[in-house]
């Protein structure tokens, strides 16, 4: 890439942070890093002309995670990790919705529901109640977070379902809304955002951080933040960090839609949500693992065709209704649900594995890779 002396002075010299990923991740951490040093030169750098893998892609369930998941989570965490998790969760929504305000993201609770078409399953989960609600009051100041829903399947319209639990403290927000109040933060601060930006290399020397990019430009700095989640392993080849595709499509309005919400089922595998009187549905990764483990996007029959049957099935049996688009995201997932924030050597950092859980705890862990950063200063 030819750049002329003004834009090299303007835009690429003096830089004491770079931030690689315009998500949740990266912004958050962009605007603690500004808040402690506002003198700092901080620029984010994006591959594409938005954030490219899940932060505005993702279906906006502002979750920490409902019954039959938690229990399925508890078999391969301890309590104690799994609950510091849920507390995460819980604290990063909140701060997410305290840093943009639940107008600007339109952040709506009208509670998040857990499916079930088996009994067995239903009762496992049912039975657990209790438990898990005593763990919740802690978090939540909730008594009786999780409870049984089943009077709401006829109401909802739904077919194939014969019992709900419901999460009274999970909501929704518009996901392209959130990232924009994000971006204009961190424009507002004085920071650059420059899309169009691919990395491809990274050089730790003692004084500085080289990146070269695709066109062969290169980029120094003081330090690098590497937030691309399910990327990652593309510039931090051993970082433990699965990329996991997630496909979603999206309904024509539908008059009198029946509920509003957020919907999990299939221990979380599929899960669908009111976009006013559209109906936003995603997930399917688990008919193959294999496959989807990519941080190509695209679409498959199989999965497609599986939305459409619980569509016509389960959530819209007796409602017509049209697909208006579908899309897919990437996300970063790993063998353990904990997001992996650290330093990768002396000048560069990452914070990258959201677990699918990037909503929840983006906010907290931007701020968490920008102190480590500051300290390493």
């Amino acid at each position: 890439m030819d750049l002329s002396y003004w834009e090299r002075d303007t835009f690429f010299s003096r830089i004491d942070v770079i931030i690689i990923g315009s998500g949740i991740v990266g912004l958050n951490a962009a605007l603690w890093l500004k808040k402690q040093v506002p003198k700092r030169n901080i620029i984010i750098l994006e591959r594409g002309i938005l954030p490219m893998g899940g932060s505005s892609k993702n279906a906006g369930f502002a979750c920490f995670g409902s019954p039959g998941e938690l229990l399925e989570d508890l078999k391969t965490h301890s309590e104690n990790e799994l609950f510091s998790l849920v507390e995460k969760r819980w604290k990063g929504l909140l701060r997410l919705r305290k840093n943009l305000g639940d107008t600007a993201i339109d952040f709506q609770n009208f509670g998040g529901y857990e499916l079930f078409d088996n009994t067995l399953n239903f009762t496992q989960c049912a039975d657990q109640l209790t438990y898990l609600n005593k763990q919740l009051f802690s978090i939540t100041g909730k008594r009786s977070t999780y409870q049984i829903a089943d009077t709401e399947i006829k109401k909802f319209g739904f077919g194939q379902v014969k019992h709900m639990l419901l999460n009274t403290e999970e909501g929704q927000l518009d996901t392209g809304k959130m990232i924009h109040s994000l971006i204009k933060q961190v424009r507002d601060s004085g920071m650059e955002i420059i899309n169009g930006i691919d990395i491809t290399t990274i050089e730790d020397e003692q004084q500085q951080v080289n990146l070269v990019t695709s066109t062969g430009l290169r980029i120094n700095c003081k330090q690098l933040i590497v937030a691309t989640n399910g990327f990652a392993r593309q510039l931090l080849p051993d970082i433990a960090v699965q990329p996991a595709r997630a496909q979603v499509l999206i309904t024509h309005p539908i008059p009198n839609l029946k509920f509003k919400g957020t919907f999990h089922y299939a221990s979380g595998y599929y899960y669908f949500r009111n976009v006013g009187n559209r109906v936003l549905l995603g997930g399917g990764r688990n008919l193959d693992f294999s496959k989807e483990a990519t941080a190509q996007f695209g679409l498959t029959s199989l999965v497609q065709d599986k939305l459409d049957t619980l569509l016509k099935k389960m959530i819209l049996p007796s409602s017509d209704y049209t697909v208006d688009m579908q899309w897919s995201g990437i996300m970063g997932l790993g063998p353990e649900k904990t997001s992996i924030v650290k330093a990768v050597s002396k000048n560069v950092f990452c914070a990258v594995r959201m677990g699918g859980m990037g909503i929840a705890i983006g906010s907290l862990v931007g701020e968490e890779v920008a102190e480590l950063a500051c300290q390493n200063s």
